[in-house]
């Protein structure tokens, strides 16, 4: 995309899927995940001064009595509005109440971050496009086990889902 994308920001939300310490630290490519997490706060930086919904979405294993070390959201990620949202499973909005929080804001555009491009994004996006969500995916603010993953996701099937652009694209109308 070469023209800046122009959301309206009371009906969009930025969703940001796993950027929890114990994931940032994986080793990822094609960037590392200290890289994805500080693009993915600056795009937060900008929704929630737009006035857009920021909605933060970690993960938890299921049936154990204490979380893995480092399963919180990254140090200074969440900042008041926020919504947190805890799956527990791949995608973010399977039995979470993310779509009931969404349409009480009036939200019909998703741009999505976060870790693993191919795993956790790609299934919370997939979900939202089933439930009539226009779909935006931030290239660089994303990162994933392998390159291959990634650009398989970016390049083949995101497309096929919604529009895939840069973090310096995204604008606010309005």
């Amino acid at each position: 995309m070469t023209a800046p994308l122009a959301l309206d920001p009371a009906r969009s939300a930025l969703v940001l899927v796993d950027l929890m310490d114990r994931i940032v630290a994986l080793p990822l490519e094609p960037r590392k995940g200290t890289e994805v997490l500080s693009t993915a706060e600056e795009l937060a930086t900008a929704f929630r001064k737009a006035g857009a919904t920021v909605v933060l979405v970690r993960v938890e294993r299921p049936g154990v009595a204490e979380q893995p070390p480092g399963s919180g959201l990254a140090a200074g990620l969440a900042q008041e509005g926020d919504l947190e949202i805890v799956k527990r499973t791949i995608g973010g909005f399977q039995g979470t109440g993310l779509d009931d929080l969404l349409r009480q804001r009036g939200v019909g555009t998703v741009v999505f971050a976060g870790i693993a491009t191919n795993l956790g994004v790609e299934s919370t996006a997939r979900a939202a496009g089933d439930l009539g969500y226009d779909l935006v995916f931030v290239e660089d603010a994303m990162a994933a086990f392998t390159a291959a993953e990634h650009d398989a996701s970016v390049r083949l099937d995101f497309p096929r889902l919604g529009t895939v652009v840069r973090a310096s694209e995204v604008r606010f109308v309005g």
